[in-house]
């Protein structure tokens, strides 16, 4: 399911106060989903869609204190949680649509995206704007600290295959958005794409 960005902010405003007390054990699924992305010290990495900022510390201790991490959310709420919990020591925030960002063109190394494709306005639009800020060769992470059953259950929903999160749709959308798939995973207990930025 796509939504608009008032939609996105109806949604996730009221919910931010409370966010990390809902899912206060999906640290150590972040960080590894982190890890996977291989960063090195001294790079350059956006957790788009950021949130409270969950990934935060993790991207920070990967690319060290010479690197640069960016959070960017669409809802004022959740980075002002995300500045509550002490998170933008870790990073510089930014309060804008991920679908422009306002970054030059190959200014990253890597992108972070916990939860984000299905809240794009437009997949694809999103999708070819995150290529736009990465490097040739950089990478995309798609994340969700739980898999597409266990989450379509979580909202008494059984998943599908028209789910955008599905492998037979998200990698033709990939790939028409400037990204090669080169793993995906799909499991109770996380949901990880990992894609290379072609070029």
């Amino acid at each position: 399911m796509s939504d608009d960005p008032t939609h996105v902010q109806e949604f996730f405003g009221p919910r931010a106060a409370g966010w990390d007390a809902r899912f206060p054990d999906d640290g150590p699924a972040y960080a590894a989903a982190v890890a996977d992305l291989g960063l090195r010290p001294g790079g350059a990495v956006l957790d788009a869609g950021c949130g409270t900022g969950r990934a935060l510390p993790a991207l920070r201790e990967a690319v060290g204190p010479e690197g640069t991490v960016i959070g960017a959310d669409l809802t004022p709420e959740m980075l002002d949680e995300a500045v509550r919990a002490g998170r933008d020591g870790a990073a510089t925030l930014l309060l804008t649509d991920v679908a422009r960002l306002p970054l030059r063109d190959g200014a990253l190394d890597a992108v972070f995206g916990a939860g984000l494709v299905s809240h794009l306005a437009n997949a694809a639009e999103g999708l070819r704007e995150l290529a736009r800020v990465v490097r040739p060769g950089g990478q995309l992470a798609l994340f969700h600290p739980i898999g597409r059953a266990a989450l379509a259950a979580r909202h008494g929903r059984k998943v599908t295959e028209d789910d955008l999160r599905a492998e037979p749709r998200l990698r033709p959308l990939l790939a028409a958005s400037g990204w090669h798939m080169v793993r995906y995973v799909d499991e109770d207990d996380r949901y990880l794409v990992l894609a290379v930025r072609e070029g």
